[in-house]
Order: C-alpha cells, then sequence, then structure tokens
C-alpha cells in the first residue's frame, strides 16, 4: 500500500509521541498497557534500542513499587512485558506474563461458551457482558504468548474469543460493531456503533490474521479474515472530510476522534486491500494534524462504559491526552514506517 508519507518524517513525529507517554504519569492498568503498546510497536518498526531501554526502566521501578491485582484490563500491560522478554530474555517478565495468562484462562469469569467478561476490578463489574475492548486487553495478549510461547492451547482459547465477541457484537447487516453486549438481557444495550470499539476489533483482528503461524489451519481464523473485510468495507464508507471517523460511527453530528481513526487506519494497512490506501492516507494526514508540537494526541475521547445513548456517547470529553490515544497513534504511525520501508 503505498502512501506518500516516508518513514523519515514520521520518526521524529512518532518519538515525540513517545516523549509525551513518559511524561504521563500512566499506571499499570489499560490506559498505560496502550499506550506502552504503541511504544513497543514504535520500537519495533525501527529497532531504536532508547525505546526499550525506556519500557525496561519505566516497568523495573513499577514492578519494585507493587503491580495491582489482575482483571481484563490491567492485562493490557502484558503487551508491553512480551517485548521486554522477547528482547531481553529476564525471565521475570515472563513471570509476569504467565501469571497473567493464568488469570485469564482460570480465574477471570466468563459465560455462556467459556467467553470472556469484560471486568476492569476485582468485582464483578459487567456481569456476563462482552465488550469489544476486552479483545485488546486480553484475547490479543493471550493470542500473542500462545504464539511467542508455541503453545497451541492458548491460541485456540484467543481466537475463541474472537469468535464469540465476533457473534455477539458485530452486525451482520451493517458490518459494523456494536460496544457491548449483554447476555443475561440478550441485547446490546444502547445498540451504539461506538468507534473506538471498532478499532479494538479491527485493529485486533487484523494483528491476528498476520501473527499466528498457518493461521488457516484454525476455522476461526475464516471467522477473522471475513469479519474484518465486512467491518473495514462498512468503516470506510463513514469517513468524515478531515480524515477522522466520528466517536459515533454512524453519526454525522459526532465529533472526529483520533484514538479511533488511528486503530481503524492501522487496520486497514495491516490488511493490505490496496484500494484502502486513499482512506488510510486520509486518516493518517487528520491524525498528523492532531499531534501537537509536544507530542501530545488530541481529540480523544475520554474513558468511554456502554453509555445509555448517542447522546452520552458524544457527551464524552475530548480535552486531555489519553494514553489509548498516544498508543494507537504509534501503532498508526509503526504501520506507516514499516510500509514504507
Amino acid at each position: 500500500m503505498k502512501l506518500t508519507a516516508v518513514p523519515s518524517d514520521l520518526k521524529p513525529i512518532a518519538g515525540r509521541v513517545v516523549d509525551y507517554i513518559f511524561g504521563m504519569d500512566l499506571t499499570w492498568d489499560w490506559p498505560g498497557g496502550v499506550a506502552f503498546y504503541g511504544v513497543s510497536s514504535i520500537f519495533e518498526a525501527t529497532g531504536e534500542q532508547a525505546y526499550l531501554e525506556r519500557m525496561a526502566e519505566w516497568c523495573d521501578e513499577y514492578i519494585e513499587a507493587g503491580l495491582p491485582i489482575w482483571n481484563v484490563n490491567t492485562c493490557a500491560m502484558g503487551h508491553m512485558l512480551l517485548t521486554l522478554y522477547e528482547h531481553t530474555q529476564d525471565q521475570k517478565y515472563l513471570d509476569l506474563i504467565l501469571s497473567k495468562i493464568d488469570y485469564i484462562q482460570n480465574k477471570a469469569p466468563r459465560f455462556g461458551e467459556r467467553v470472556l467478561q469484560h471486568t476492569v476490578s476485582a468485582k464483578n463489574d459487567f456481569p456476563e457482558q462482552c465488550w469489544a475492548d476486552t479483545l485488546f486487553m486480553a484475547a490479543y495478549f493471550m493470542l500473542r504468548t500462545g504464539v511467542m510461547l508455541g503453545e497451541k492451547p492458548l491460541i485456540e482459547d484467543a481466537l475463541h474469543q474472537f469468535y464469540w465477541h465476533i457473534h455477539y457484537l458485530q452486525d451482520e447487516d451493517s458490518g459494523l460493531w456494536y460496544h457491548g453486549y449483554n447476555n443475561i438481557r440478550k441485547d446490546h444495550m444502547s445498540g451504539i456503533y461506538w468507534a473506538r470499539a471498532n478499532a479494538w476489533a479491527a485493529y485486533t483482528m487484523s494483528r491476528a490474521a498476520r501473527v499466528v503461524p498457518e493461521g488457516y489451519l484454525y476455522p476461526p481464523m475464516m471467522h477473522i479474515w471475513s469479519s474484518l473485510r465486512d467491518q473495514l468495507a462498512a468503516i470506510k464508507k463513514l469517513q468524515k472530510d478531515n480524515g477522522l471517523w466520528g466517536t459515533v460511527l454512524d453519526a454525522p453530528e459526532a465529533y472526529g476522534e483520533v484514538s479511533a481513526t488511528a486503530g481503524i487506519a492501522a487496520a486497514m494497512l495491516m490488511q493490505g486491500n490496496p484500494l484502502h490506501a486513499k482512506y488510510v492516507q486520509k486518516a493518517l494526514d487528520g491524525v498528523l494534524d492532531n499531534i501537537a508540537a509536544n507530542g501530545r494526541v488530541l481529540n480523544v475521547s475520554g474513558g468511554t462504559a456502554v453509555m445509555k445513548d448517542v447522546e452520552d456517547y458524544l457527551a464524552v470529553d475530548r480535552k486531555w491526552a489519553q494514553g489509548w490515544g498516544q498508543g494507537l497513534t504509534l501503532a498508526l504511525l509503526a504501520a506507516a514506517i514499516q510500509v514504507g520501508e
């Protein structure tokens, strides 16, 4: 896929986004998990050792200070641990990875066909609710771990999560994804096509299709490929003139939201359909227009539960920098750098 941006232009911008992350005082939770996933992505794309060293220093200090208990959202920090372990072979990182995997497989609440319930604390936060966020925070982490360790059961469980999240959350008629599903009520709650939920789904499905060796030998992978194809075919039609996607995809009055745009565009890049190039280029330009000189990513919606209606989604503020905005922006820049080299 051809883009006008060249890696030599994008790398210093990514560096400023990384610098901003390390000044944010992020904690061991999902905002940091997504942010440091982004740093890991830029490290993999550029080979810049300073990124790895800064992550290791931050991680080691936090380990010494004390880690929280695990839930789906805190498992997002496992992405950085995978990168650190792969490049340092330090056992302490692997021990933490395996501890998170043990939680996901043996302790995390599940419902129905062993579908992971979304959790944000030690409490039963959202009984029998399936959220698109879980794919990034836990399922994709489990998939990456299974691939790294060559553990087929882990890969199968991760792909099982993708299969059922597609089943519960994707609208087959529109191709778009709902934010959440309530298995007790058998409904999608407010039934909103929230943009960042679609980004979590599209980005992780595009990665799953790439990272699993001989993925075609796993039946759920065919489901993922078709789901992603139909989702991106629908999403591309909803892009705004400024290159962004609205925080509610099908609401014309919705503000353009940068974290979702970055995740969706990165998914398009990795899917590799050349007919998506014009949408990716427009999105990349829109994201770059929203990176301040100091590396702060602008127009990122705050943390968002499954809200009651469209108005509540549109009322979520976008004033502050957020770890997920920084991280998904880096994921897009990393993908663009790799395509350009």
